[in-house]
C-alpha cells in the first residue's frame, strides 16, 4: 500500500473517532505536549533566554505562531497538540539543534521530546480508554 493511500486510511479511521471521545482526550494531550515542552526548556543552551521562552505548545484547534517550525503557521488537528520552538523574533532553533559549520550542534528538542514521550503516550492511552469505555457506557 502506498504512503498516500496509508495516509488516507489513517485519515479516516481518524475521523470515525467520535468527538465525545476526542473532547475527552484533549487535556491529556496538551498535558503531554507542556511535559515534552518542559523538557525541552530544561535543555536548551540558554545565553539569552529567548529561544527558551519562544517554546510553546498549540492546543488541538489553535494555530502555531508565525514563524515556528518550518516557517510558517500550522492549525493543528482535533487530535494533534503541536510544540514548537521559534517566533517572528527567533528564527534560530534549527541552528541549535543541527548545528552549523562553525557551530556545534546542541540538540534540544529532539532529546526532550524522547525523555518526555513515554510518560505522555501512557497518559494519552489510559485517556483514550477511559473515553472509549465512557463513549460505551461501560465507566
Amino acid at each position: 500500500m502506498s504512503l498516500s493511500k496509508q495516509s488516507k486510511a489513517l485519515e479516516a479511521r481518524l475521523k470515525a473517532i467520535p468527538r465525545e471521545v476526542l473532547r475527552e482526550v484533549h487535556p491529556a494531550l496538551v498535558k503531554g505536549a507542556e511535559e515534552t515542552a518542559d523538557a525541552m526548556r530544561a535543555l536548551v543552551p540558554v545565553a539569552e533566554g529567548d529561544l527558551q521562552a519562544s517554546i510553546t505548545v498549540t492546543a488541538p484547534g489553535e494555530t502555531t505562531p508565525a514563524y515556528a517550525e518550518g516557517g510558517g503557521r500550522r492549525t493543528a488537528e482535533d487530535n494533534q497538540a503541536l510544540v514548537t520552538a521559534g517566533n517572528e523574533k527567533v528564527r534560530h532553533g534549527h541552528l541549535q539543534e543541527f548545528g552549523t559549520v562553525k557551530q556545534e550542534a546542541q540538540p534540544f528538542l529532539r532529546p526532550g521530546a524522547r525523555l518526555a514521550r513515554p510518560k505522555a503516550m501512557r497518559r494519552i492511552q489510559r485517556a483514550i480508554g477511559k473515553a472509549i469505555r465512557n463513549a460505551g457506557g461501560k465507566a
